[in-house]
């Protein structure tokens, strides 16, 4: 809410001293100049009041900024009479301001749809009835419910008999999996199946995803290392402008001189063109799906050395596809299809909406199943077009099926990680699916390109099982291949990494948050003033051509840090692997504002 009151006051103050400019101009045009001075001084003295609050605020901080000079420039005019360039200043100081909080709006949007998973409340089970309550009321011990589709508000164990939790925000794990009654759950993983009852271990603040959204808030609020460099010398390019500004009035007796000092030595440039580079390029990441821990990663990408790779969503597509279609009877794969999709609409599974999506992007025209009967977790019965139809686990669809299902499903020979889904009709079966989560093709040729690109080490670190992890990345030509990695153990990976060199994390769930913000490039599938013042201390510029001078070097710096929003990743990288990169940055293996 903060920011975006930042934003309508920002877009406020530039209407604002627009209105007073322009106004002010049609008044000189029409030959009332003292008309014109009057409305150009109240346009600029609403921009110059906000910003010495802005000033004070961050001089209370111990912050001494660029902004000083600024403030100087506006009153110096203002105070000698050159209320003209007054108003250039401030419409050009309060354009610049408003276009970084409006790009930073967007890249804040972008990068908050990472935490949308973060739950508010929770169901806690209170003297044999159910209470809503707010998750800092959650104590080590209590006995909460979480329904299906919601998210785990706390760290705890599971304590109905059985639960299926989707955790492939935070393990990687691409399909959902049964936890027995004791097993742990993570807060942030969701519930896949039926509502089940959990014992919380943590307080919230204290489980995983607060621990994950923390390091997460922290990172969006770092800063660029170059960005850092103009506060440092902010002092010394005061102190020198002040100098030059006094040297001209002394030696001249013309106060004007001073007035164009200050406002050519306005820093607009240095004090806008990182941030809006920055947001610009960051802006333009997000709308390819590509999230970034920061500012800083601009200025180390040049120096990666280690690239870490998650699997799930990274080198995988992060979404189970069927990669294989066996009929047992007369029915064609298209048949199989059909039915299998048609009756799996009626389920939330990640398999059975898997399944109607390759239906779906077939063209084929499901129709609504009846008399649905749905086992959490294994499978879902019911009529398709007066057929019985079952589609589930083997093991589901045998016991309602003649035949020995299980032992004809098990021939199949699926790579580690898949999962074979059933088929049966009428009460027999009728055929299977194998689906899996499959290596993005054109992979290893991008690996290839960065390691031409000077990247010397790339690591795969992954939350999945180690016969998963080996079996996707065996043709890749790794470094290393770790697996069965907690959020914390990507951390520990990244920061022993950094030995062998600057490090970028490329991952896509909120289990990699953390490695993203720790390392030093994290890809999440997101001077000029004070050489003219010396000519204006001359007499060679007044402060109206000094101003209009400011606010051309302004718009030059700004468009040239904008042009980050037209970065066509279809270029951006080498001929071969153009169609590559672009899927990367799209999906989430490279790139990065």
């Amino acid at each position: 809410m903060a920011a975006f009151l930042s934003t309508r006051r920002d877009l406020a103050l530039l209407v604002i001293g627009l209105l007073g400019l322009l106004t002010g101009l049609a008044l000189l045009a029409m030959g009332r100049g003292g008309s014109a001075d009057l409305v150009w001084s109240v346009g600029v003295v609403p921009i110059l009041a906000a910003l010495l609050v802005e000033i004070v605020r961050s001089l209370r901080n111990g912050d001494v900024g660029l902004d000083i000079v600024a403030a100087l420039s506006m009153s110096a005019a203002l105070v000698f009479g050159e209320t003209l360039a007054a108003a250039v200043v401030a419409v050009m100081y309060s354009g610049g301001t408003y276009l970084e909080s409006f790009a930073a709006g967007r890249a804040r949007r972008e990068m908050s749809a990472l935490l949308s998973r973060v739950p508010r409340s929770a169901t806690r089970y209170a003297d044999g009835t159910l209470e809503d309550v707010s998750l800092d009321c959650i104590e080590p011990g209590d006995l909460l419910l979480v329904r299906r589709g919601e998210v785990a508000p706390v760290d705890g164990t599971v304590a109905s008999d059985a639960a299926l939790v989707d955790q492939s925000a935070l393990t990687g794990e691409a399909m959902p999996i049964r936890l027995a009654q004791g097993h742990d759950v993570m807060s942030g993983a969701m519930n896949a199946g039926e509502a089940f009852d959990l014992r919380a271990g943590r307080r919230a603040a204290d489980s995983t995803y607060a621990g994950i959204v923390r390091l997460v808030e922290a990172a969006q609020k770092s800063k660029a290392p170059m960005a850092r460099m103009a506060d440092r010398y902010s002092l010394l390019f005061l102190a020198v402008t002040v100098a030059l500004a006094t040297a001209a009035w002394w030696f001249t007796g013309d106060p004007v001189r001073a007035v164009a000092v200050l406002v050519v030595a306005t820093p607009c440039p240095l004090i806008l063109a990182v941030p809006v580079a920055l947001v610009a390029g960051l802006s333009r990441a997000t709308h390819f799906g590509v999230l970034v821990k920061g500012a800083a990663p601009l200025e180390a990408l040049a120096g990666i050395r280690t690239l870490i790779l998650d699997k799930t969503g990274t080198l995988t597509d992060g979404q189970p596809r069927i990669v294989s279609t066996q009929s047992h009877g007369n029915l064609s794969g298209d048949d199989m299809l059909f039915l299998a999709a048609a009756m799996d609409q009626a389920s939330k599974h990640p398999i059975a909406q898997a399944i109607v999506a390759v239906a779906r992007d077939r063209g084929l025209v499901l129709p609504v199943p009846a008399d649905v009967v749905e086992t959490a977790g294994e499978g879902v019965a019911g009529t398709i077009n007066g057929q019985a139809v079952l589609v589930g686990s083997p093991g589901f669809v045998a016991a309602r099926t003649s035949g020995n299902v299980v032992n004809d499903v098990s021939r199949v020979s699926g790579d580690p990680g898949s999962v074979v889904v059933a088929l049966g009709v009428d009460g027999v079966l009728a055929g299977h699916f194998v689906l899996a989560d499959s290596l993005r093709s054109g992979t290893a040729t991008l690996l290839a390109g960065l390691r031409k690109a000077g990247i010397q080490r790339i690591i795969l670190a992954t939350g999945d099982r180690r016969v998963v992890a080996d079996a996707v990345s065996g043709t890749l030509g790794l470094d290393g291949v770790h697996a069965d990695l907690t959020p914390d153990q990507k951390v520990s990976l990244v920061l022993s990494e950094r030995s062998h060199g600057t490090v970028m994390m490329v991952g896509d769930g909120v289990n990699d948050a953390p490695a993203l913000a720790s390392a030093d490039v994290g890809v999440a599938m997101g001077a000029r003033g004070a050489a003219a013042s010396v000519v204006a201390a001359l007499g060679y510029i007044t402060p109206v051509q000094g101003a209009l001078l400011q606010e051309v070097i302004d718009i030059a710096v700004i468009l040239n840090a904008l042009r980050a929003l037209r970065i066509n990743p279809q270029v951006a990288g080498q001929t071969d692997l153009r169609q590559t990169a672009d899927q990367g940055l799209r999906d989430g293996i490279s790139g990065t504002p």
